[in-house]
């Protein structure tokens, strides 16, 4: 029995390790984040807060590689007026987020002989996940931008969603392409956010350190986050500036059905 735990546990470290390794390659063809990609792959394996928070845990350390590479070229006077409210709003997402875990079934049903009860916060993330999906599939949505004086806005609401569901790229981008900064200026300006707002939502998730499971996977997080790193390595040398639209599109319709597979308690 104990072989048999220690075979399936080590499976789950190589197939989680593998996709977290091959999605950091993805996000350079598809446009898609990290997080927006993994988070819903963690969520097959572990309850939906765990997800987030080991997705973010994987995506924090990403980060931080990217911090070392484009992090000087942050504009600070952006990072004041996008990246302060942008901070306290991942604290109230993060807090959403833990007081939502607790709630009643919103609905249950009968599927083939089995009971499936559908909680608040496994429904909120999917129909989020989905958005968000849909925002990279919707040509539309990718030339979606906003005047420089929304950056707050921009920063309050990319920030909320990224301590709710651990995604805030898409809304980050469509607000920060408009502050006249330069190609590094904007990079590093992101990455510089993203990675405060990890940071917020991780201490806020780290409340709950044992509830949330974050202790007992302390070396799946490390496997996947070196695979990350891997990954994204090698997909910054192959693909830096290469975007394949079927492949964006094929991910992005994969997204939306694992999110509605969640949404309906099926995962």
């Amino acid at each position: 029995m104990i072989q048999h735990i220690s075979f399936t546990k080590l499976m789950e470290y190589l197939l989680l390790s593998l996709v977290a390794f091959v999605t950091a390659i993805l996000t350079f063809f598809s446009g898609f984040g990290l997080g927006t990609i993994l988070t819903p792959v963690f969520m097959v394996y572990f309850p939906t807060e765990t997800a987030i928070a080991l997705t973010g845990v994987v995506h924090f350390f990403n980060n931080i590689f990217k911090l070392l590479l484009a992090g000087r070229h942050a504009d600070k006077e952006v990072l004041l007026r996008f990246g302060i409210p942008a901070v306290i709003a991942a604290a109230l997402g993060s807090w959403v987020l833990l007081n939502i875990t607790d709630l009643q079934p919103l609905f249950s049903y009968e599927l083939f002989g089995k009971h499936i009860e559908v909680y608040p916060v496994k429904f909120i993330i999917s129909v989020l996940l989905i958005l968000f999906a849909s925002m990279d599939l919707i040509s539309y949505f990718n030339t979606l931008q906003f005047s420089k004086d929304k950056l707050p806005i921009g920063g309050f609401l990319s920030g909320f969603f990224g301590g709710l569901s651990g995604n805030q790229g898409a809304l980050r981008s469509a607000f920060l392409i408009k502050a006249g900064l330069s190609k590094e200026s904007f990079v590093g300006t992101a990455v510089v956010v993203s990675t405060f707002v990890d940071f917020t939502r991780l201490s806020i998730y780290a409340t709950q350190f044992n509830t949330s499971g974050l202790a007992d996977n302390l070396p799946l997080v490390v496997c996947a986050t070196l695979s990350a790193i891997a990954g994204a390595f090698i997909g910054n040398k192959l693909l830096k500036k290469v975007t394949l639209r079927f492949l964006q599109i094929t991910v992005a319709i994969m997204l939306i059905l694992l999110s509605l597979a969640l949404g309906a308690g099926i995962i």
